[in-house]
Parts: C-alpha cells; structure tokens; sequence
C-alpha cells in the first residue's frame, strides 16, 4: 500500500480546533480592497469554522490532522 499523504494546499489553509472542528481564513480580502467598504473588509477579518457540507471533504485531505 502506497503512504497516506496530506495535501500540501490543504495544510496550508485548514488548522484543527481542539474540538475537532476545523477553521479557516475567510476569502475576499487579498486585493482590490479600494472598492470594498471598511465594514465589508473588517467583517471580513479573523477565522471561521468550515461548513458542515465541506467537513468530510477537508477531513480527507487532512489525514493526520
């Protein structure tokens, strides 16, 4: 059998939470940030939690996390 390997996008985007959620960054805020509002990019500060319907999805990427 070949190694379970993670991958590599997925390490780099995804943390484990002690309770066995997972979080993430949120997107929208990399450029163009003139015409963003400074709520809209305020709102988008700080981490939030992966969406229940994507969860296996990150799980199976993260094999060891």
């Amino acid at each position: 059998m070949p190694k379970m390997k993670t991958k590599s996008s997925a390490k780099k985007r995804f943390r484990m939470r002690p309770g066995g959620t997972i979080k993430r960054a949120q997107a929208f805020k990399r450029h163009i940030l003139t015409k963003k509002t400074t709520k809209n990019k305020r709102h988008l500060r700080g981490s939030v939690g992966v969406h229940d319907s994507d969860l296996n999805a990150v799980r199976a990427m993260l094999p060891f996390a």
